[in-house]
């Protein structure tokens, strides 16, 4: 399931590139965000309630996400505050590396989880903090990495405007399942630098946008173009036109944020992947397919990002 430390890594991935300089591992995120959310929870109920809100996007309704892109490799894809004391000794030893020693996809090693993170007690609260921070040692006997996750996937990053409306800055994924830290790692460096409909993203940009992470599941091919649910389902179409055949995607909340119907997704999917035919003749191509799928979708701001690298700097 997407969740907000996989838009933080993109984010982390896109800021070191542009920034040159070191990038943390996922699992350093996820293990830093797990971190951050005990702490913020520790200094009060405003600020958690406030932390609770980082995954959501405001929605504007003039705001939307217009289109995403297929990564091309795929054979029918479209052709286009906290004390001083507190440590964190992973980040710090990561942050103290050469940026020569950096590499664009970092795969995580295999951590296991701190017992330590139970045992608040009656502590006093520095105390409890700084068992947040402790990192289990290396065992004697090494044992088997963990498989990671795989998913299909799509990154899209957007911009927002100072009144909140939001535009589409580039979006490009995979329906092959790959890695959680090589696939977010390397589409949210394509959608950011090599989505053709726009320039690369600069780094004077980065206060300026938002990035969303959808993990794709439930692939099923549709008995015809209408059998799917708009708002649940993204569809991948595919057809052959004058001997050619086309292919494009939508993510499941493209069409509801554009109001269309499906008949109307439909033609605007067969448009962006480049017929040109009259809306009223999109049954007359061949072989039409239609995939439907669902997404889970997790947001993330700058600002947001920028809090949490912003603590992890403090306490490392």
């Amino acid at each position: 399931m997407a969740n907000t430390a996989h838009c933080l890594y993109c984010f982390e991935v896109l800021a070191a590139t542009l920034e040159k300089r070191p990038q943390f591992t996922l699992r350093q995120v996820e293990d830093s965000w797990s971190h951050y959310q005990q702490d913020r929870s520790l200094a009060g109920p405003a600020e958690s309630d406030h932390d609770d809100e980082m995954t959501q996007d405001e929605e504007d309704p003039e705001a939307s996400e217009d289109e995403v892109d297929e990564d091309e490799s795929e054979e029918e894809a479209i052709q286009q505050p906290t004390p001083s004391t507190l440590q964190l000794p992973s980040i710090s030893r990561l942050q103290a590396a050469s940026p020569s020693s950096a590499s664009t996809v970092s795969t995580p090693s295999s951590l296991s989880t701190t017992s330590s993170q139970a045992a608040l007690g009656e502590n006093s609260k520095s105390s409890s903090k700084s068992s947040f921070f402790s990192f289990p040692k290396r065992s004697q006997q090494p044992s088997p990495a963990q498989k990671e996750e795989e998913y299909p996937l799509f990154v899209t990053w957007n911009t927002i405007s100072s009144r909140g409306h939001k535009s589409l800055r580039g979006c490009i994924g995979t329906f092959d399942a790959k890695e959680l830290s090589e696939g977010l790692a390397s589409y949210a460096l394509t959608a950011a630098l090599d989505d053709t409909r726009f320039s690369p993203i600069v780094l004077s940009e980065l206060p300026s946008l938002a990035t969303a992470v959808t993990l794709l599941a439930d692939f099923t091919p549709a008995l015809h173009p209408m059998d799917w649910d708009l708002g649940t389902h993204g569809i991948k179409i595919s057809f052959l036109h004058q001997g050619k055949r086309y292919g494009a995607t939508y993510l499941p909340d493209v069409a509801v944020e554009q109001g269309w119907s499906k008949e109307q997704t439909i033609v605007s999917l067969m448009r962006k992947a480049g017929w040109v035919g009259r809306s009223a003749d999109w049954k007359k191509v061949a072989d039409l397919r239609v995939t439907r799928y669902t997404g889970s979708k997790a947001n993330v701001r700058y600002a947001d990002w920028r809090e949490w690298r912003n603590w992890v700097e403090s306490n490392g």
